[in-house]
């Protein structure tokens, strides 16, 4: 071992295992990443809270090992075979925790309140069934379409019916998304009625293999083995802490003094210590469905000017990032969707090019960078790994540009909600596929979509998926995809692209099993188990 990597190593496990910590440990801990916001199924915005929420609800469908969709709370379906109507048979043995049974208009009452949430930033996943747009953009109750408008339907208690727009290929993936995963309604009434919350333990009714037993901020979330859910038999982990962590050493840390057995956020590791680290047996990596990427605020200047967008993407030295700062095997990307999402292949962007990018600059009227504002570039403070990517770019963009920015740090929860409020500049930003498609990328920046956060408006891009999503030949699906990523990546450029994710996780594989890298990036606790 390199003695520079034996020092770094001997100060990391220095640090003092637990910090505190002195509740009885579970049979599995987890280092989660960052604190969750929140684990209602209609208000999650990030992976740290979705791992949750998995293990605490499930949808019609459910995710595998492999992070392939399987029945979940549905035993079954029928697609018509115009492939616009999904016909969902729920099993009789599904219950919610309180003993209640797991009903279709439990589903149709959840989808309904999804789409009326103000803070549900991924309620446009409905957007694909029959009615759902008009009434999840209503303004508010009086400009609000009756609820039969949208195209969901409990023809019993055990039977549900989905009536989409067009066919839709990724749906059966989709029905297992934390957005379309079904609360208690009478918990969430009464609860809100009252003005308090239904999510702390104790009062969370919920019908997933995992129970929330304890809450406690910046330590743990302890669940506990569901007795009542369907498929109880096959959930081998009795209790399950999951850890919130702000340091990379600290985590680290907890894993390898034996306080953790498990790191799924690759946030997590010492970015320094990667190379040092690859060779383990108890590293495990493999590409994911996921980019890391720039935004750019195009309702602020300068960068409502296209031209200031792309210098900024021309001057990032992509292949740098990815050797010196992440050095995990990251693929460097000009596209927005992964190469070979399901079979579909992107265009190609644009490449970095210091000179044109200063004529951009100067063309836009700064000269050499003269004149320039003053611009901050947004990060959060979970990992080591943006840190040092910040700084990489405030260096090259005063090399090749002759401009400073700013490096704005923060929280997590602060960081999302400057994003969604369009209170930055430009920001690091990442993407994960929810289900295997380009869809699942593209559809993100749309006119005034959850997910959009960059204020930025194509009429041209808009019509092009909404094409896509009505094309069934696939080969002309996909034209449409790669002409709207164009726009995207090279014409328009309110994102650029820097490069294409691996997941990294530690863990012992001669002793826990059930888990295992996939594209989705989805590992459910309720798979895991240890070996004898």
């Amino acid at each position: 071992m390199p003695r520079i990597a034996a020092i770094l190593l001997a100060c990391l496990f220095a640090l003092p295992a637990g910090c505190g910590r002195t509740a009885q440990r579970a049979d599995l801990v987890v280092i989660n990443g960052a604190e969750p916001d929140s684990i209602d199924p209609a208000k999650i915005r990030g992976q740290p809270e979705g791992r949750v929420a998995y293990a605490l609800f499930e949808g019609l469908t459910r995710t595998n090992e492999k992070g392939e969709a399987e029945p979940g709370v549905a035993e079954r379906w029928e697609i018509s075979p115009d492939g616009r109507r999904y016909t969902f048979h729920l099993r009789a043995n599904a219950k919610w925790s309180n003993g209640d049974p797991v009903t279709a208009r439990d589903f149709v009452w959840s989808w309904l309140r999804a789409l009326r949430e103000p803070e549900a930033e991924y309620k446009y996943q409905f957007y694909y069934i029959v009615g759902a747009e008009a009434y999840g953009e209503a303004k508010d109750v009086a400009t609000r379409p009756a609820d039969d408008t949208v195209g969901v339907r409990a023809v019993d208690d055990r039977t549900l019916t989905v009536e989409l727009k067009n066919p839709t290929p990724f749906f059966i993936d989709l029905s297992g998304f934390y957005t379309l995963m079904p609360v208690h309604p009478a918990t969430v009434e009464r609860a809100e009625k009252a003005g308090e919350s239904w999510i702390r333990p104790g009062k969370l009714v919920n019908n997933g293999a995992y129970l929330l037993d304890a809450w406690r901020l910046n330590d743990r979330i302890r669940l506990a083995k569901n007795p009542d859910y369907w498929d109880a038999k096959n959930v081998r982990m009795k209790t399950v802490d999951l850890l919130p962590m702000g340091s990379p050493n600290t985590a680290f840390n907890f894993y390898h003094s034996g306080v953790a057995d498990l790191i799924l956020d690759k946030s997590m590791i010492p970015t320094s210590l990667v190379p040092v680290l690859k060779s383990r047996p108890d590293y495990h990596a493999a590409p994911i469905l996921a980019t890391y990427f720039m935004r750019f605020n195009a309702t602020r200047k300068p960068f409502d000017d296209v031209r200031v967008r792309k210098a900024f993407s021309l001057v990032v030295d992509k292949q740098l990032l990815t050797d010196k700062v992440t050095q995990a095997g990251e693929v460097v990307a000009d596209a927005f969707v992964p190469p070979g999402t399901a079979g579909y292949q992107p265009p190609a962007g644009l490449k970095r090019d210091p000179e044109a990018a200063r004529k951009l600059l100067a063309d836009a009227g700064f000269p050499g960078g003269a004149g320039f504002p003053v611009v901050r570039y947004l990060y959060t403070n979970r990992s080591e790994t943006d840190e040092k990517i910040a700084v990489e770019l405030q260096a090259m963009l005063k090399r090749d540009l002759g401009i400073s920015i700013q490096l704005t740090k923060q929280e997590w929860a602060v960081y999302l909600n400057s994003q969604s409020g369009l209170d930055f500049d430009f920001s690091r930003s990442s993407w994960v596929g929810d289900y295997r498609d380009p869809n699942t990328f593209l559809d993100m920046f749309l006119a005034g979509g959850g997910n959009n956060n960059t204020g930025w408006i194509n009429k041209r891009y808009d019509e092009l998926i909404k094409l896509a999503g009505q094309e069934t030949n696939e080969a002309k699906r996909f034209a449409h995809f790669r002409e709207a990523e164009t726009i995207l990546v090279r014409d328009e450029m309110p994102i650029c692209p820097l490069f294409n994710y691996v997941v990294i996780m530690f863990y012992d594989g001669d002793r826990l099993g059930g888990l295992q890298g996939n594209l989705t990036d989805e590992h459910p606790l309720r798979t895991m188990f240890w070996k004898k």
